[in-house]
């Protein structure tokens, strides 16, 4: 590697071979061309220019550089990044798995409580808005903890400055995101609740969006603290984050998330009809911290980019998770059905974990191992769903297990939920199976989607940490209702719709 400042000098043997190895990146104050001092390149015969952020960058400087098809080895001080083994793989994801399908299990036994209270019967749009304001969790907690574990990784969050511009950053513009979020959430419920029904009384508009602002607002600044947390532990344990810090995102996500919705919703329904005023003041001052937002995102250049690029996928992942929200909104309107709801947040919120964590992984392989653009030779051809699951890279690996953990986690979550509800025998065989089938096809659906879609993304030159998990647990949301509900309706016109 040639750099600025000697360009055109010519070494030679020995000379040129121990220069080569020695040599590390001159540091740089923070900015569009920050690198990190800790990178050491090895020697490639062409020359470094710096360059400007553009939107085709990844959100946050690879720690690695592959110029040409030549790799470009990162050493972070004295660590070393180490292959995982398969024990090791199967301890975390495992671990994680199950803490935060303990979590959507709660939100699933939550839910089923809180849909009695006479907010929800009165204005059923809030279910339209719940899979959109829970899939908050991929849009903006999962992506977070996605990029931080990159950032981990690479060695970006070696140096505190650094660290503690990058945390504050990627939370201030999660706030702004959060809060516009919530509000053209709000909307979409209300036009699909208006297209449903044919109605929507106006007291019910303002409800939905005071409601849906007030819980992305509070939420997303709860769990991006949580968030930072578990990132911080992870390194200091030697943990991989990657592992780790997408599910549990989720499973704080979830109850967090609705049990903020539940009570904020029941709480101006209290009052609404006499004090209304109370709820536009609320809405202007959330809108009105926007700028306070910006201007400390500004600060960090990472984090302004995400300012300026970051919207398109949670904006699209919204809308997909708005198509769930109505099938859940049709599905528990019919009496026959109205069991799918406890449920719901078991089946989509596994799904979402399962595959961020997969997707988390390939991001963190790209962003060290391949330029913008630059994918591994196998995934410039046509792309094979059981390419995904076959195969000796560390990331097939992980696939399989994904996958194979679906059937024993749900058996798991199947009992906890009915040894919680009173009942000590397990759920119908049927009803099992019919369970089991739909989960099993959502997962696989998800981590071939994942696969194709992080390498897809990075060939068009996008960042697959800030990208990707937003689509894909829009997309788990919309599968797992889909899938969920078929099962239902088939139990139903088998006569077993009790589960057990």
């Amino acid at each position: 590697m040639v750099f600025p400042e000697s360009k055109g000098v010519q070494t030679s043997g020995s000379e040129e071979k121990r220069s080569t190895q020695n040599r590390v990146l001159p540091q740089h104050s923070p900015g569009p061309n920050y690198l990190t001092p800790r990178l050491i390149i090895s020697p490639v015969n062409v020359n470094y220019e710096p360059q400007d952020y553009t939107e085709t960058d990844p959100l946050l400087p690879s720690g690695t550089r592959f110029i040409g098809s030549q790799e470009a080895k990162i050493s972070r001080g004295s660590t070393e990044v180490r292959p995982e083994s398969v024990w090791s793989l199967v301890l975390q994801i495992l671990v994680s798995f199950l803490l935060a399908g303990l979590g959507t299990i709660s939100a699933g036994l939550l839910l089923d409580m809180v849909q009695s209270w006479d907010v929800f019967q009165d204005i059923t749009e809030i279910f339209i808005l719940l899979p959109v304001v829970l899939g908050m969790k991929g849009n903006l907690e999962m992506t977070l903890a996605s990029r931080l574990s990159t950032a981990v990784n690479a060695g970006k969050m070696e140096v505190a400055s650094e660290k503690w511009m990058l945390i504050i950053g990627n939370l201030a513009v999660k706030q702004l995101q959060s809060t516009i979020l919530g509000l053209l959430a709000s909307l979409m419920a209300i036009v699909l609740g208006w297209i449903a029904d044919g109605r929507l009384p106006f007291n019910h508009v303002i409800l939905l969006c005071s409601t849906s602002v007030c819980t992305t607002f509070v939420a997303s600044l709860l769990q991006g603290i949580i968030m930072v947390g578990v990132i911080i532990v992870s390194k200091r344990t030697g943990i991989n984050p990657d592992n780790v810090a997408t599910p549990m995102a989720a499973s704080f996500g979830d109850l967090i998330t609705l049990a903020l919705l539940a009570c904020f919703s029941q709480w101006f329904y209290s009052f609404i009809d006499l004090y209304s005023y109370v709820l536009y003041l609320l809405d202007l001052f959330l809108l009105g911290l926007i700028p306070l937002w910006i201007v400390i995102s500004s600060k960090h250049p990472a984090s302004q980019l995400l300012l300026r690029t970051g919207w398109e996928p949670i904006i699209t992942a919204m809308v997909i998770s708005s198509m769930g929200g109505l099938i859940l909104d049709k599905t528990v309107s019919d009496p026959n059905l109205a069991g799918i709801i406890l449920y719901a947040p078991v089946i989509n919120g596994i799904g979402g974990n399962l595959v961020s964590i997969q997707a988390s992984r390939i991001s963190t392989k790209l962003h060290m191992n391949f330029a913008h653009g630059e994918v591994p030779e196998d995934r410039k051809r046509c792309h094979q769903p059981c390419s995904t699951f076959f195969g000796s890279e560390p990331n097939h690996k992980s696939a399989k297990v994904l996958l194979l953990i679906v059937i024993p986690g749900q058996l798991i979550f199947l009992y906890v939920i009915h040894l919680i509800k009173g009942s000590y025998t397990m759920p119908s065989a049927l009803f099992t199976f019919a369970f089991l089938t739909a989960s099993l096809i959502q997962v696989f659906s998800l981590l071939c989607i994942a696969d194709c879609m992080v390498h897809c993304l990075w060939r068009r030159g996008k960042d697959p940490d800030s990208y990707s998990i937003p689509y894909l647990t829009a997309l788990g949301d919309l599968l797992g209702t889909a899938l969920l509900s078929l099962a239902f309706l088939l139990l139903w016109w088998s006569g077993d719709i009790g589960g057990g």
